[in-house]
């Protein structure tokens, strides 16, 4: 179990920034969901698709539907607040993980990240979840929220991982203890390809659960993801089938970028050009840090 302090936190997340600097003729990708009013959307193809970066047209280059496990192994994270603020929703929390990671039985492995005052981080491989399930109903709420120092732990350990990564956060929302900020973890998720689905047990919290709220929303959204607010088991069951669904149908993009930009972040815009699909949505990241490449500073 790695526990870190905040000085080493700030240290790490450095280091981290530092090797995560995507060069400029790496293979950059982007996991999209297209969606209707009738619901997700399967069966288009790269040809369907326009990649914009900074404005510019991309040539697709990687182009998969669904399970892309075999080439880009599920790595998925679990976020867990184990603060004294989640003393009533704990155990509808803990339910919640369990049953999740139960159902995606082809993830690689597991990283959970349990917070409160304190960021403890331990990965589980597949031989190790009962272990794990053991480890999640052990811990009691108590203690402060270091809910964005938790985020910021998680994505150091994952910067180096290759794979898909996806963090499930079980939270209320709020953060008494973090050294970073709300906008510094914003800037990192947009550093790391990593896809947030934000579980909110804010019903508890009064006046600050709309915030609280708006927060969770924030962090998931950075990402392409979505926040969720169950209020009973059964809205938990179709939270479950719709993130379930997403991963099953989403769609990987990726491209060599031929845009030349500066070093820093680069604006990306991905849409359905099809005139048969005008009605469709995407949601995606909205772009990624780039230290550019030979050409583009030799201008």
């Amino acid at each position: 179990m790695k526990v870190l302090t905040a000085s080493a936190l700030v240290l790490s997340l450095a280091l981290t920034a530092t090797a995560q600097f995507r060069s400029g003729v790496d293979l950059v990708s982007f996991v999209v969901v297209a969606s209707d009013k009738e619901g997700l959307v399967d069966g288009l193809t790269k040809d369907d698709f326009t990649v914009l970066e900074e404005g510019r047209p991309q040539t697709i280059q990687f182009f998969a539907q669904g399970d892309v496990s075999e080439r880009m192994p599920l790595r998925l994270g679990l976020l867990f607040d184990v603060s004294g603020s989640m003393g009533m929703d704990i155990e509808r929390s803990r339910s919640a993980a369990i049953r999740f990671m139960n159902a995606l039985e082809h993830a690689k492995d597991v990283t959970l990240v349990e917070f409160d005052t304190e960021v403890r981080l331990a990965r589980y491989g597949q031989d190790d979840f009962p272990r794990l399930i053991e480890r999640i109903r052990a811990r009691k709420p108590d203690g402060w929220t270091a809910l964005y120092d938790a985020i910021g732990v998680y994505l150091n350990g994952m910067a180096m991982e290759e794979g898909q990564k996806v963090l499930v956060l079980y939270s209320d929302g709020g953060d008494t203890r973090s050294r970073m900020s709300i906008s510094q973890v914003i800037d990192l998720l947009k550093w790391i390809d990593v896809t947030v689905y934000a579980i909110g047990f804010v019903e508890h919290q009064g006046s600050r659960r709309f915030e609280q709220r708006m927060r969770l929303e924030q962090l998931a959204r950075a990402t392409g993801g979505q926040a969720f607010f169950p209020g009973s088991r059964n809205q938990l069951d179709e939270m479950y089938e719709k993130i379930l669904g997403e991963l099953a149908a989403r769609y990987t993009l990726g491209y060599i970028s031929n845009s030349g930009a500066r070093p820093g972040f680069r604006k990306v815009e991905i849409k359905v050009t099809n005139p048969a699909y005008r009605n469709i949505k995407i949601r995606a990241r909205d772009g990624y840090y780039a230290a550019g490449n030979a050409s583009s500073s030799s201008r």
